[in-house]
């Protein structure tokens, strides 16, 4: 056990100290958890010192115990994402070991951690491994409250009354897992649902009690959810859920998904298209696995593909799509592979081979991080312009105005960033005091047609990664 967690922990963290937080997710997170932190303030998050309704606390939590242990860098940003995914990769091992032997559950576990997706996810500060872990959590609970329909390795001593521990695990989990993500956690209970079609004479709510277990569940969420509600007079609900989980169903946010209903059509197999890339190296056998759970399956079989599909299936009919959001499949993904390959002659032989190869890929791509670091903007910026950075400093953006410029300077600048424009950029550097404002360069002359002489210039250009553009910046800066 202690091999597979420290194993999979130091395969995940490798390389998150030296790349820089990318796109715009992980800078948010990594920020808002900073100012959660500078607030003690554990109920509402805030980013720039605006509110932040896009999810729920937990992330933001581990973040912040996070910080206070590696203090406030992009590793312990990341930090959390890895310990998670370690977490279920022992989670994978115990359910593995309990449906079908060691062996399983090995490679269940390794199948999980050298995948693609899995790889990009477990190194990102965002949410998302957080919600795979306690998913696979109330999955492997859900399986436990229905083992003795479903198979194990080893008898079940009571068939009739499965051990109650499991139900607290089920309940709790969907709970946390709310916490992490909104109610994309609760898909298990889809799956459970979805099991009443090829276990028909299971009484279901007899196992589960479901309306106890929901209103514990609710209980849970509400502990943190009624005074953050309170507090932002119901905005958090309107936001989060509305606009981040409704809206997001509908509309194509932020550039991701199709707009019209011919792009929206046409997208409907993007998951199981991309599916063949995220999984690798693992895929080249998905053809294989899925010929052969066509020919026949077990009841447990049936299991793992309902908890598959339904995360499948939902994410297919959401309009704004990423091609993480079905990440929370893949811990089920590995045990329908492994426990299908755990009959196969020379199966052995093939999972050696293909952890190899993706463990090469991932251990190449990890020495390659130091590199992209001149290709940051904002990193770059910071770096160049920090001798002359003092904490009371004002600073400002036009234009460019990503996240990572917030996470960056605020490590040496306490203020918060200011939106500027062509109108207000010139009125804010004259103002008394000093302070720096991040533009592109091409936009230097016409707004400032002559750069006073006592002011420091940085140049820098890089990656927007958000936008997939190349940008040229220039920062300004006026000691007092």
């Amino acid at each position: 056990m202690l091999l597979l967690f420290v194993g999979s922990l130091l395969f995940h963290v490798a390389g998150t100290w030296t790349l820089p937080l990318v796109d715009r997710d992980e800078p948010r997170f990594a920020e808002a958890s900073r100012e959660m932190l500078e607030r003690g303030d554990y109920v509402v998050p805030f980013l720039n010192d605006k509110y932040r309704f896009d999810k729920p606390p937990l992330t933001y939590w581990a973040h912040t115990v996070s910080y206070r242990i590696f203090g406030e860098n992009d590793f312990a940003a990341r930090f959390p994402s890895a310990l998670a995914a370690a977490f279920t990769a022992l989670l994978l091992f115990h359910w593995g070991h309990r449906i079908g032997g060691e062996r399983l559950g090995w490679w269940a576990a390794l199948i999980f951690t050298i995948c693609l997706q899995v790889f990009i996810q477990a190194k990102a500060a965002v949410a998302d491994m957080w919600l795979v872990l306690f998913v696979t959590a109330a999955h492997w609970a859900g399986y436990e409250l229905l083992r003795d329909r479903l198979g194990g390795a080893t008898p079940v001593s009571h068939p009739a009354a499965p051990q109650r521990r499991w139900w607290w695990l089920f309940y709790c989990a969907l709970a946390c897992g709310f916490l992490a993500k909104g109610p994309i956690a609760w898909t298990p209970l889809l799956t459970v649902a979805g099991a009443k079609f090829f276990l028909p004479e299971v009484k279901l709510n007899r196992r589960f009690l479901f309306t106890t277990g929901i209103l514990f569940m609710l209980s849970i969420v509400a502990v943190w959810g009624i005074p953050a509600l309170v507090r932002t007079e119901g905005r958090f609900f309107e936001v989060g859920i509305g606009k981040h989980v409704v809206a997001r169903s509908v509309v194509a946010m932020e550039g991701h998904g199709g707009k019209s209903l011919w792009s929206y059509l046409i997208s409907l197999p993007f998951y199981f298209v991309l599916l063949f890339g995220s999984f690798l190296p693992w895929s080249v056998k998905l053809p294989w696995l899925a010929k052969r759970l066509w020919q026949t399956r077990d009841p447990l079989d049936n299991y793992l593909l309902a908890g598959t599909a339904v995360v499948f299936v939902l994410f297919t009919l959401v309009k704004t799509k990423l091609p993480h959001y079905t990440l929370p499949a893949f811990p089920l993904l590995a045990l329908l592979l492994a426990k299908a390959l755990a009959d196969l002659p020379n199966a052995s032989r093939f999972v050696r081979r293909a952890a190899i190869i993706g463990a090469f890929a991932a251990l190449v791509t990890v020495c390659t991080t130091p590199f992209l670091r001149a290709y940051a903007p904002a990193l770059q910026l910071v770096e160049q312009a920090r001798p002359d950075l003092k904490p009371e400093m004002e600073f400002g953006a036009m234009e460019y105005k990503e996240p990572s410029l917030i996470w960056y300077f605020r490590k040496h600048v306490k203020g918060f960033l200011s939106d500027l424009d062509d109108d207000t950029i010139g009125p804010f550097m004259e103002r008394p005091g000093g302070r720096f404002v991040v533009l592109p360069t091409s936009s230097v002359p016409e707004v400032f047609p002559a750069v006073p002489p006592e002011w420091k210039s940085y140049r820098t250009q890089g990656l927007n990664a958000a936008k997939g553009r190349w940008v040229d910046l220039t920062l300004l800066l006026k000691r007092e």
